[in-house]
């Protein structure tokens, strides 16, 4: 006994009673798990490093099925990711399987004194805490762990491999699923949608008519025709000429889409998630990325917004040569010299043909990167915490987890994604109004005061219209430039 490596000292604290559930018909206690090995996952949605971790806690789900049980404690840090709803959403959006409980009012999370996330508790078969982790972690350790300790509670006789059965929130079904961007290209009558959950890119008109499908659905890293390419969630892209450029957003790869051949091609990441610490240059295909979220084209320049590592990145093209270009890797917001600045979690691009600007998500603020002079700078926001719903000038404007910027006739469109908003800036005189949406988390067509949308993730403007992908309705909306109407495009074959 004198030798046990995993012996818990201290009762893990129980789950109080009166908060909602999901993936499970009944509220959970500990003690319902006695003979299970558990790992609590505090997580919130908007956090990369928490949604880096979901695939390797499921893969170990997958190979410990009878004897390891995970639950997710959600514990929102933005106001947005309190409600059910979203959360909701966001367990069918990254595929959660085991049960997760709201912790709206951070009561689990203070039991248990966390201080980041993710943070992962591991509990034994009696109920006591074995230890904790704090912030990423790999599915090769966490098996290391998991298997060690199934080995020594085996030896104990206190492992129960009793099955235990949940019951798993349901896919959206419909033509998309949690689309993240989208593409209009007016002269070209052509949009392109990331239907993201469906691990696919449509290639539409811009009437909503289908005329091609990237990607047969299945999650994966596999190039060759349309039909037989994998994608995994994809996010952001960018056109240029014939080929259209995709940020694969959990392969950690860049994929081109030869829209003449009708091939797809992996140009930059390696499938494995990277964690850069150098600013050196290396070539792509053999380089690993770290969640490319979205993508623009300066010049002969594809800019990347390295969301995973906090950072933007830079493609020479064609040479097919990557480095970071802004952010030291250290998440937060700082302003100065690219390379000395903290970015948090960069999710949408846009430019005026000069400047780079970019949705800072985590700091909830709209920032630019003057590639010429080297320099970030930021419009509107403040700091890691510091959100809400203000209209206002500069310092005044508070916006929550923006996904996407883009410019448009010299303003630039904001999609205030928790907010349910699309917003406008000026960049010249910092001033920031709500342009479209009513906050409600729904489906509503009409007047851009009374219409209404669902986390929007994605924007790209034509000279008249505004696309929007709205994430959590599972469709692509048009707001009108002119009359400020908002319509729901209608997808079909």
């Amino acid at each position: 006994m004198a030798n046990r490596r995993f012996e818990g000292k201290i009762r893990a604290p129980d789950f109080p009673g009166g908060l909602k559930w999901f993936n499970t018909d009944r509220h959970i206690s500990l003690a319902d798990l006695r003979g299970k090995i558990v790992i609590l996952d505090f997580w919130t949605y908007c956090c990369i490093n928490c949604m880096h971790i979901l695939p390797h806690l499921r893969k170990l789900e997958e190979k410990y099925p009878d004897e390891l049980v995970v639950i997710g404690v959600h514990s929102a840090k933005f106001m947005a990711e309190r409600s059910d709803t979203g959360i909701r959403n966001a367990i069918r959006r990254y595929s959660v399987r085991h049960p997760v409980v709201n912790d709206a009012n951070l009561q689990i999370w203070s039991e248990y004194a966390v201080r980041a996330w993710p943070t992962l508790y591991f509990i034994d078969p009696t109920g006591r805490i074995v230890g904790m982790h704090e912030g990423e972690i790999r599915f090769p350790e966490l098996d290391n762990i998991i298997s060690q300790m199934i080995q020594e509670y085996d030896s104990l006789g206190i492992l129960d491999r009793t099955h235990i059965r949940f019951n798993a929130e349901r896919a959206p079904e419909g033509i998309l699923a949690f689309p993240g961007k989208v593409l209009a290209l007016e002269d070209e009558d052509s949009l392109y949608i990331a239907d993201s959950n469906h691990n696919r890119i449509l290639e539409c008109s811009l009437s909503g008519k289908i005329r091609r499908i990237w990607g047969n659905g299945e999650e994966g890293l596999v190039d060759g025709s349309a039909s037989e390419a994998k994608f995994n969630h994809p996010q952001g892209m960018a056109i240029r000429g014939n080929e259209l450029y995709v940020a694969d957003t959990e392969n950690h790869a860049l994929r081109l889409l030869h829209l003449n051949e009708g091939k797809v091609e992996t140009i930059a990441g390696t499938g494995e998630q990277g964690y850069p610490i150098s600013f050196q240059p290396s070539i792509g295909k053999y380089t690993e990325l770290n969640s490319p979220w979205d993508l623009e084209i300066v010049n002969d320049v594809l800019y990347i917004a390295m969301a995973g590592c906090h950072q933007i990145w830079a493609m020479e093209m064609p040479s097919g040569v990557v480095r970071p270009l802004a952010g030291t890797a250290r998440e937060g917001i700082k302003d100065g010299p690219a390379s000395a600045a903290w970015l948090a979690q960069p999710s949408g691009l846009t430019t005026d043909g000069q400047l780079l600007y970019f949705a800072d998500s985590e700091t909830s603020s709209i920032r630019l990167l003057d590639p010429a002079s080297g320099r970030v700078e930021t419009l509107v926001g403040i700091d890691l915490f510091e959100f809400g719903d203000v209209d206002g000038v500069g310092g005044m404007v508070r916006l929550q987890h923006p996904l996407d910027v883009e410019w448009h006739a010299g303003k630039l469109y904001i999609a205030d994604s928790y907010n349910n908003k699309i917003k406008i800036l000026d960049p010249h005189t910092r001033e920031c109004r709500t342009w479209v949406g009513s906050g409600k988390q729904e489906l509503r067509d009409g007047t851009r005061q009374d219409a209404s949308l669902a986390e929007p993730g994605g924007l790209s403007a034509t000279s008249r219209y505004l696309y929007v992908a709205d994430t959590n309705n599972h469709a692509i909306r048009i707001v009108d430039f002119s009359t400020g109407e908002v319509s729901t495009l209608k997808i079909h074959e």
